[in-house]
């Protein structure tokens, strides 16, 4: 039997549909998930090891070969620009990375101030809009930024919009659609490429046969 192949895998929302998803292609990720603390679960019957991670850490761990696959945000993806292989839009956690603001809020006009925990992307929309911002890197609880006055927007994840209209914020602009992706380490396609191919096509099948249905 092969080495197995190693799927790092976001703990949260995107484990949870992620695994659903595997298991109607043919892997049933469910005996042994019970141990929650355990950060490496094995999974011999169908050669499979799968790596609990935080969801920005995932594309990293399949960079440098710690895990041949993984499964991550498409606002990751473009915010790190990792050197790994992009192969299937698993089409699961739908959200967008939007630009919002207290409403009626003019932009200011010598370099803007947004607050994120993408500023590569910011960064990326902004100049594309012609315009030169001062990005101010914040990890959590972005909302807060417009409300005491440290920065004119916030590029953020929306999912329902809830939390946005709760403090009293608008979004201004969508800046791109995401979802969660199946990637490969470039290293792993080509030593496991049988392998990986009989998943991707798995998971692709499923994936067509849920948009038909």
């Amino acid at each position: 039997m092969s080495k197995p192949l190693t799927i790092a895998m976001p703990k949260g929302r995107i484990f949870e549909e992620a695994a659903v998803l595997m298991e109607k292609a043919g892997y049933d990720l469910t005996g042994g998930m019970d141990e929650t603390r355990k950060l490496i679960i094995h999974f011999p019957d169908q050669n499979l090891n799968i790596m609990m991670a935080k969801p920005m850490d995932v594309v990293t761990y399949v960079e440098y070969g710690a895990a041949d696959i993984g499964i991550a945000g498409k606002d990751v993806l473009l915010e790190q620009d990792r050197d790994v292989h992009e192969v299937l839009d698993l089409k699961i956690s739908p959200c967008y990375i939007s630009v919002a603001g207290l409403p009626d809020q003019p932009l200011s006009r010598i370099a803007p101030k947004i607050a994120t925990k993408y500023p590569n992307v910011a960064s990326h929309y902004f100049r594309e809009q012609g315009e030169q911002i001062e990005v101010i890197p914040l990890n959590g609880s972005i909302e807060l930024a417009p409300l005491i006055g440290l920065a004119d927007r916030i590029v953020d994840i929306v999912s329902t919009g809830r939390t946005l209209h709760e403090n009293g914020l608008v979004e201004y602009e969508k800046i791109t659609d995401v979802t969660s992706r199946l990637i490969v380490n470039p290293v792993s396609y080509r030593l496991k490429s049988k392998e990986i191919d009989i998943m991707v096509q798995n998971l692709g099948r499923i994936i067509e046969e849920e948009e038909v249905s």
